[in-house]
């Protein structure tokens, strides 16, 4: 019996096909669809249904139904490829302390995807090394450097712009942020001119992570004159940039980040991303921007259906970030990548964020084969509760000593001048005389080093490990079970890319059949990596 039925008056294709050519074997049906590249046509064969690949003029077999050729580059916004100079509507977010990393970019960008690399929490001069080694492995691009939002470390979000505009990247991510702020309004603003046409050129191309429809707006209209003037006034934009920036958007691309690991807000992305949509559609028909924003989908996406959603709801291009993180590109320990092959859904929670500890803004971890999170909320309750380290407890200092930073605090704070006299004195300065802060510095110690123990592999430490993953990592598990990509050792970040997007491409063409009235067995319907 053949795997396809007709469950309703087939339509009148006026196509016909050679009755010869007409195969309704189960392995052949199955190649026909994955041939992605070719149109699939449905017609009798016999009593049944089969597939050919092939019209014939003079044929005697009318098609039924038929599904178009539809490759993995044909999935998303051709503007937003053209733009970026790349084959595919995918993108590679970034993920901090360079778990996003060099070999990761260079990797996606040579197969013609664009990735961020994680410049979040690093240095400015480790940033401009890795910008560097990615410049020397991409000439011609395509890549982008994250920029994060750092209201408590100021000097880390200053320095990777002025790193950035340095070195002439003319694409960054801008992720985290609460506002606008000076430094990413002056990264954006730096690259504007005037086309030979009068028409403004854009220079420095911005994609903005949002999850609130207020940050979103921010970052689709143009830039506040408040903060151009701040750029003007020290001399980091001219006169003429001033005005143009008034006629741009702050960024090009905005992507509706839902329940991503990192920050996040958990939002659902069957209602962010419409959400975000419709914001993006009364701004666009406001200023009437040429060419015109688009928004795209990140953050619980891990398998060909939930990127065919994405696609299917209007998304310009698509965002990986936890799924990418267990493949052997990234900037994780073996022991961290092998770890988050073996998470599911629900084994994921949320724990304070390092960088925004003292607003109680927290981020998005993985629960299974680490304590951080409790350890993490732990501190955070402690100074949410005590004014100074002095006024904790002596039991509770005790432990907190003893578990988690296996040390006196004394000597930890002693280590965390001397980190921050180099990462961002300024800190350290507002901190000598306030103890509140200064309690603060010295949590965020742990909170700090936990994400590098997990990058290094630190032996002893793996229960302190802070690994950010969302659950769309465990549903791209579930989906890999079984085949050579369950192996977290054959996870090559360009061919899980490859495998979403052609999966997703594979699910389209089936749509289109049941569209038209073909029922499918559960094993044509659905895509495995092979």
């Amino acid at each position: 019996m053949s795997s396809l039925t007709l469950n309703k008056p087939a339509i009148d294709w006026a196509w016909k096909v050679d009755s010869a050519a007409v195969n309704s074997d189960d392995a052949a049906i199955k190649a026909a669809l994955m041939d992605i590249a070719n149109p699939v046509y449905v017609a009798k064969n016999g009593t049944g249904l089969g597939v050919a690949n092939t019209t014939a003029a003079a044929g005697s077999e009318d098609v039924l139904a038929f599904a178009q050729a539809l490759n993995p580059e044909d999935l998303g916004d051709d503007a937003y490829k053209k733009q970026h100079n790349v084959k595919y509507a995918y993108h590679g977010g970034a993920m901090a302390n360079g778990i996003a990393s060099v070999e990761l970019v260079i990797a996606l960008g040579k197969a013609g995807y664009l990735c961020s690399f994680g410049a979040a929490g690093l240095v400015p001069d480790v940033v401009e090394e890795s910008i560097r080694r990615i410049q020397a492995g991409l000439p011609n691009g395509p890549f982008a450097v994250n920029i994060i939002h750092a209201p408590s470390e100021e000097a880390l979000e200053r320095g990777a712009v002025e790193r950035c505009l340095k070195l002439g990247v003319d694409t960054v991510e801008a992720s985290a942020f609460l506002g606008l702020t000076e430094h990413i309004v002056r990264n954006r603003a730096a690259g504007l001119s005037r086309n030979a046409d009068g028409t403004v050129n854009i220079g420095n191309k911005i994609i903005g992570k949002v999850s609130r429809t207020e940050t979103g707006r921010k970052f689709m209209e143009p830039a506040p004159e408040k903060l151009l003037q701040k750029c003007l006034d020290k001399g980091h934009i001219t006169a003429e940039q001033f005005e143009l920036a008034k006629l741009v958007p702050m960024a090009d691309d905005i992507t509706a980040e839902a329940d991503s690991g990192g920050h996040t807000d958990n939002r659902p992305f069957v209602t962010l991303l419409p959400t975000i949509i419709g914001l993006r559609d009364e701004i666009q028909a406001q200023y009437n921007y040429s060419p015109a924003l688009r928004v795209g989908a990140g953050g619980g996406l891990g398998t060909p259906e939930s990127v065919l959603a994405a696609f299917n709801m209007g998304a310009a291009y698509i965002v990986l970030g936890s799924v990418n993180q267990a493949c052997v590109e990234a900037g994780a320990s073996d022991y961290t990548r092998k770890l988050l092959s073996t998470v599911e859904m629900a084994d994921v929670t949320m724990a304070p964020a390092a960088d925004m500890f003292e607003m109680g803004v927290k981020l998005q971890v993985l629960k299974r084969g680490s304590m951080f999170a409790m350890r993490a909320q732990k501190l955070y309750d402690l100074y949410i509760n005590y004014d100074s380290i002095e006024d904790i407890p002596a039991a509770e200092r005790e432990k907190i000593e003893k578990q988690l930073f296996r040390a006196n605090l004394d000597e930890i704070w002693a280590g965390t001048v001397d980190f921050f006299r180099e990462r961002d004195p300024e800190m350290l300065e507002r901190a000598l005389n306030n103890p509140k802060r200064k309690m603060a510095l010295i949590f965020r110690w742990y909170l700090g080093l936990s994400s590098r123990w997990s990058n290094s592999g630190e032996k002893g430490r793996e229960m302190d490990y802070q690994i950010w993953a969302g659950p769309s990592l465990g549903a791209f598990n579930s989906w890999v079970k079984g085949t050579y990509l369950e192996d977290y050792t054959q996870r090559n970040v360009v061919d899980v890319a490859w495998h979403l997007l052609k999966g997703a491409a594979y699910l389209q063409r089936v749509n289109q059949l049941k569209l038209q009235g073909v029922a499918l067995n559960t094993e044509l319907g659905s895509y495995t990596p092979a």
